[in-house]
């Protein structure tokens, strides 16, 4: 499970906020490191105990730990939210159909215009592919 830790830590300068960052990155089940220099805040987001990333930090600074709790679930969607994917669904629902339909009626012309073409002209072409027989190294002429 997840844990959200925020630590706040006595960080000056941005060399020292390196050094933090990579001290408690070497910890394995580490998902995020965000840090907050104004209010002096690491969140470190992960599977991992906060004892140990306060012991990391504790070797070179000064490191409290604020609060420790579950990672921040995705918000739940609204109603309207809910409703207007709910229309997206259907408005594309609505084209792949009307699109499904349009190809429908197109074969269907071109095949009402393929027999109307084909009674009109009753020696509709058909080529059938000749070979001679000196064009076909294989085959073999009795004469």
């Amino acid at each position: 499970m997840t844990k959200k830790v925020v630590l706040k830590l006595d960080i000056h300068d941005i060399k020292d906020k390196q050094k933090a960052m990579k001290a408690v990155s070497s910890l394995s089940g580490l998902e995020s490191l965000a840090m907050d220099m104004n209010e002096k805040k690491l969140t470190v987001i992960g599977n991992v105990d906060p004892v140990d990333v306060v012991s990391k930090l504790r070797k070179s600074w000064h490191a409290e730990i604020l609060t420790v709790g579950p990672a921040k679930e995705p918000e739940k969607k609204t109603e309207d939210e809910k409703k207007a994917e709910e229309n997206k669904k259907k408005a594309e629902e609505d084209k792949k159909k009307a699109e499904e339909e349009k190809k429908k009626e197109s074969e269907k012309q071109i095949a009402e215009l393929l027999k109307l073409y084909q009674s009109y002209n009753n020696h509709c072409t058909q080529y059938y592919p000749v070979y001679s027989s000196e064009e076909d190294p294989n085959s073999c002429v009795i004469s």
